[in-house]
Order: C-alpha cells, then structure tokens, then sequence
C-alpha cells in the first residue's frame, strides 16, 4: 500500500485467536462495548470479516525477506482507492516458503495497531460458538494484516478530540490551572507546527474553536503526579493521551470521559468544525510514537480509546474473509 509516497507491506491471512492475557496479540487501546456489539452484529449478518486488523511486529527474520522478495513482481491485483491509497495484493501458496513464515512466527508477539474493536469482536464471536458448543471453526481465526514496523513501519496519526458545549475560554481557563498557554496567530498551519515544537520538548495541545488558537504546554509535576495513578507503568503515564485524559478532560475540566462527552475526529478539520458548530472546543494532540504504542501494549495496558490512527491500511471489502459455517471450516 502506498499513500503520498508513504509505504507499507505485510502478510495478509487469518490469525489463531489468543486473549490478552496470552501476550501473542497484544491490544494497546480500550474499546467502546456499543461498537463491538454492532461490528458482532455486522459479522453474523454477513459470514465474514470485512477487512483485516492491522498487526505490527518487530523484525526481520524470514517473514521479512519473504515479503521483500515480491519487490519487482506484478500483483495479482492493483487499485488506487477513493482515498488516493494504491493497493498491491500479491498471493503467496508455496507450501515451503509458508512453512517458514510460521515456523518464523510462532514465538512472535503483535501489537495491534488498528482493529481493537474488530479484534474484540473475533473473540466475542468465538466465545458465543464456543457458548453454543459449536466446536473448532473458522470463528477460532481472524482476518489480519501483519507489518514488520522495522522495515514497513506505518506512519502513526494523532485522533483529536472535541467537546461540545465547553466554550473555548472556560477551557483555556480551566486547563492553565496546570498548563502554561499562550496565543499562536497564522491559523491552523503555524499552529500546528508550534503544537508539533512544543511536543518535542513534553506533553503539549492545542485547544481552539477554529477561530482562536491556545498552545498548552509545560504541565505542572505536582499536578501531573496527582492525575495519573501511581501503579501505572512509565511508558502508559508518560504518554500525551494519559495526561489528556487524567488530567485535562477529568480532573481540569471535571468532565466524564465517556464517548457521549468527548467525541473524537481524525483530522485538524473535522475537529475544529464540530468545535465552531457546538460551540465547544476541539482538543488536538500530536501523534504517538510506533515505540510508545509497543511499550504500553508489552506493559500489559490500554491507552485510551482512540489514540492512535495507522495510515496507509487496507481500504473496507477489499480483501474478505468469508466463511462457512460448518465446525470443520
């Protein structure tokens, strides 16, 4: 897949389901139980997973120079999507070369990187055949695409956040009871790259209706340790989603952290035009390292919901996994 000269490779197939706590497939985000309930409902009604979630590993090994030995090949498929994302799909049957890939695999760990809610769903899907004892089947694996990120490593997108109803002054004035802020005039673009400087050096946001831009920066230590709970790992405290979240949206702002609250938009636009209709404030983060994901996820925690957005990804429907639903599948 390649997007505005952005690449990414991997291996499209079904993977064996394992929980959490089995530390193969290692989730970094929560999920919300009403999407789960929906894609669950979506995967009943159709048979199938529509798209595969998006495993990322760290690699080389024989996974690797498989996948880089199809540079130069022509795929069995070419597309360039709506969304201006080209897509190559190569097929790979030779019995040998997929031995070796699972022989490569199986003492490897995935984080996911995109698909918490889908990956939740398989798991809810096979508990419910298991329920109905309805034995070994297709229900066991997962459509996945897995990504060595130590040679086709993703880019890692910030999703924002916006509140209605909470006024841009009552924010900036709640919020610098623990932040140092200050005005960035030039519009969206200047704001964004101070946004990206401030990050550089610690946590730090934008808050804005789409007309007034507030750098937020510097938060205070004291407050920071008091916000975030003391039993956490380094990596998950350090993150600038925590401290969003635990300090800014619960404990400055005193709000409810739930979904009917803070909503989420994944790109600068959308975001600051939900704030400009509601009269509220859209909260812009800076992205998260691919490193900072692996380390809460290999620490057995969840950022919060929504943290993280991996482009390029397989558009919706274009690779299927549909399934009988005999137990012998």
């Amino acid at each position: 897949m390649a997007d505005a000269g952005v690449r990414t490779r991997g291996l499209v197939g079904a993977v064996a389901l394992a929980p959490p706590e089995a530390n193969i497939v290692l989730p970094h985000e929560n999920t919300m139980a009403g999407t789960v309930a929906d894609r669950l409902a979506l995967t009943e009604a159709t048979g199938a997973n529509l798209e595969p979630i998006y495993l990322v590993y760290d690699g080389g090994g024989a996974t690797s120079e498989v996948v880089a030995s199809y540079d130069g090949r022509e795929p069995a498929v070419e597309t360039t999507t709506s969304d201006g994302v080209t897509h190559r799909l190569w097929t790979l049957t030779d019995p040998d070369t997929l031995g070796d890939v699972a022989s490569d695999l199986l003492d490897r760990r995935a984080v996911i990187a995109d698909g918490h809610h889908r990956y939740a769903t398989y798991l809810r899907h096979q508990a419910d055949r298991h329920a109905r004892q309805a034995g070994p089947g297709a229900w066991d694996r997962g459509l996945a695409l897995l990504v060595d990120v130590s040679t086709y490593g993703p880019q890692v997108h910030p999703i924002h956040r916006v509140v209605p109803g909470l006024p841009l002054d009552e924010a900036i004035s709640r919020a610098e009871t623990a932040f140092r802020g200050r005005d960035v005039d030039g519009g969206a673009e200047t704001a964004l790259r101070a946004l990206a400087d401030a990050g550089k050096q610690g946590p730090a946001f934008l808050l804005t209706d789409g007309l007034r831009w507030r750098l937020i920066s510097d938060p205070d230590p004291v407050q920071v340790t008091a916000a975030l709970p003391a039993d956490r790992s380094e990596a998950w405290r350090s993150l600038d989603v925590t401290i969003a979240h635990r300090l800014l949206v619960d404990r400055l702002w005193q709000l409810r952290d739930h979904e009917d609250v803070v909503g989420f938009r994944h790109d600068v636009p959308a975001a600051t035009a939900t704030a400009r209709e509601s009269g509220g404030t859209a909260l812009l983060l800076n992205p998260t390292p691919v490193h900072a994901v692996a380390a809460v996820a290999a620490a057995g925690e969840r950022m919060p919901r929504k943290s993280t957005l991996f482009t390029p990804k397989p558009r919706t429907g274009l690779v299927l996994r549909a399934y009988a639903d005999e137990p012998d599948y």
